[in-house]
């Protein structure tokens, strides 16, 4: 069986919040509780288990999306009126990044944790 990445752990102020905010922008089904976590299952299994915890270190979380998924996704992201850039270090405001033949755009969550769409893998 090949490795596949099964869930992580992401810190959050408040686990319920932050998971329904990522679940709402990218589109999927709300998140579920179990134990001390809200859970933000993805379409290849794995998921992202949010967990409150202070203070909160933020991280750098990127999907691979369709074209399509793409096109929603940002659309929410625009809707809410929130910032985005085409770069991971902020200096292209208000743009979306074509590398590698794609897409892609960066947005930070509620926790400042740095979130990232893409359409093509980089380097591929």
């Amino acid at each position: 069986m090949p490795v596949h990445l099964d869930h992580t752990i992401v810190a959050a102020r408040d686990r319920h919040e932050s998971a329904t905010f990522l679940a709402d922008v990218l589109g999927i089904g709300p998140p579920a509780a179990f134990g001390p976590f809200a859970v933000v299952r993805l379409a290849n299994g794995a998921s992202l288990d949010f967990m409150e915890e202070e203070p909160v270190v933020p991280r750098h979380y990127a999907f691979l999306v369709t074209a399509e998924e793409f096109d929603g996704i940002f659309g929410r992201i625009r809707a809410r009126g929130l910032e985005y850039w085409a770069d991971p270090f902020g200096r292209r405001a208000g743009e979306v990044n074509t590398d590698d033949g794609g897409r892609g755009v960066y947005w930070h969550s509620p926790d400042g944790h740095l979130l990232e769409i893409i359409t093509r893998p980089y380097g591929g």
